[in-house]
């Protein structure tokens, strides 16, 4: 599979993932990487603040949706429906016209949400491919 030239390096920094390929899209209104082991934030949308409880329930529902079903998606303080999760990878959530992604990877979750002026298919296709992209790169 041929990797298309505006996939960045695996060294950039990871500001740079938020800022340059996702925010920069048009596709993704607010994103954030955070660590899988402890939920830290590594780089974040300004004034897009996941609470470390937050995050934990995401990465929960990876592997047991249970939760997310009954209680709902919590991302900045708003709660989303529970779409779907696929193959313990991919979470997709609700809010009228507006939701959110997450991809999860070997070390990372990337989590991301659109408003209502953005479709989910583009803003899932942006986070995804990006979140493939490291995930090839062993991250």
């Amino acid at each position: 599979m041929r990797r298309s030239q505006s996939l960045p390096s695996a060294t950039m920094s990871w500001q740079s993932y938020v800022d340059d390929h996702l925010i920069a899209s048009g596709n993704v209104t607010k994103a954030s990487i955070v660590g899988i082991t402890n939920a830290d934030t590594w780089a974040t949308s300004p004034g897009f603040d996941l609470k470390p409880e937050e995050v934990k329930a995401l990465i929960s529902g990876f592997s047991d949706a249970s939760g997310l079903q009954a209680g709902g998606i919590f991302i900045n303080g708003d709660k989303y429906m529970f779409i779907k999760v696929e193959n313990g990878k991919e979470l997709i959530g609700k809010k009228g016209a507006a939701g959110m992604c997450a991809f999860k990877g070997n070390t990372f979750v990337m989590i991301a949400t659109h408003d209502d002026s953005i479709m989910p298919g583009p803003c899932s296709a942006t986070v995804g491919k990006l979140a493939d992209y490291l995930i090839e790169q062993g991250i």
